[in-house]
């Protein structure tokens, strides 16, 4: 880990295993505000007119990777995170703490730790409530991706009517979630959303997907992102677990952790795990999905 100045803001840390690279906001946030692979292209979108900004007193989307909590709703969600955060690193870990938000009295932290070896990383989400009270909510992790890509969200294993008499799937549809839109494919496997920057309306949708991972392409890259579904829990968002959004700038890759009540003092955290991998065909269809993108996820949630 070294401190580097990034895109106007002074104090920055740059984490690489010599495969990828990813850059941390001190300066506010905190973000992980580039990842990909060392001398590539960030898969992560920045917005170009707020790089090297910091303070006041409105939440602003830099883009990059950040940490919220579920359910969404205003003000609280959108607590800014403009402010200097602290920074320490032991024992291979990088930790990130944000202070505390003074409108709800939750800490956030992301804790940063590059697999040796491999092009991946994980990244440990963490609230701390602060309050004399508790709190029900849930860690939600975004992460923000470069424009005109596809973002993958697979569904529950599918099967004959026979031997599954009861249904197996949710699909989660927000109030100006349009299935018509053409940057939506809904598949028998998977549903994919495609990034269209000529396209200004909002597109969401989100599934439990027991299998753990959704994934972004774009350019030849694939950005796959795992995690521990936990079976019966009760999840934000009518029980999604896994979340796709776009708008006209960018798309981002979401994933919830269950909600909890939240006991003073106490804590939750929700683990990711980030893999890149590259000379990846830009799938347009399923099937494009299931030939490219299936054999490199397989071993991941194996």
């Amino acid at each position: 880990m070294e401190r580097i100045t990034y895109q106007g803001w002074q104090r920055c840390y740059r984490l690489t295993d010599d495969l990828v690279d990813l850059v941390v906001t001190a300066d506010v946030g905190p973000h992980v505000i580039r990842f990909g692979f060392v001398g590539g292209e960030n898969q992560f979108w920045e917005d170009p007119d707020l790089l090297g900004r910091t303070g006041g007193d409105q939440w602003v989307n830099y883009g990059g990777h950040r940490l919220w909590h579920a359910p969404e709703v205003e003000p609280r969600t959108y607590a800014p995170d403009n402010d200097p955060v602290r920074v320490d690193e032991r024992d291979g870990i990088a930790r990130f703490i944000q202070p505390i938000e003074p409108t709800t009295g939750i800490q956030k932290s992301l804790e940063i730790r590059l697999e040796p070896d491999a092009a991946a990383v994980q990244v440990t989400h963490r609230l701390r409530n602060t309050n004399l009270w508790p709190v029900t909510l849930a860690p939600w992790a975004i992460s923000v991706m470069a424009p005109r890509g596809t973002g993958i969200l697979p569904l529950p294993p599918r099967g004959a009517h026979a031997q599954n008499l009861q249904p197996n799937t949710w699909l989660v549809l927000w109030a100006y979630t349009d299935m018509q839109d053409p940057r939506w494919t809904w598949g028998t496997r998977c549903v994919l959303l495609r990034q269209d920057r000529e396209r200004v309306t909002e597109q969401k949708a989100g599934a439990y997907v027991p299998q753990g991972w959704v994934a972004y392409a774009r350019a030849g890259t694939l950005f796959v992102t795992t995690v521990t579904p936990v079976p019966g829990a009760d999840y934000p968002d009518l029980g999604a677990n896994v979340e796709l959004f776009t708008n006209s700038q960018m798309l981002e890759v979401e994933t919830l952790g269950p909600l909890v009540k939240l006991e003073p003092g106490g804590d939750v955290s929700h683990v990711e795990t980030w893999h890149l991998f590259d000379g990846i065909p830009q799938p347009e269809t399923e099937a494009d999905v299931l030939a490219h993108v299936g054999p490199l996820v397989a071993p991941l949630i194996a």
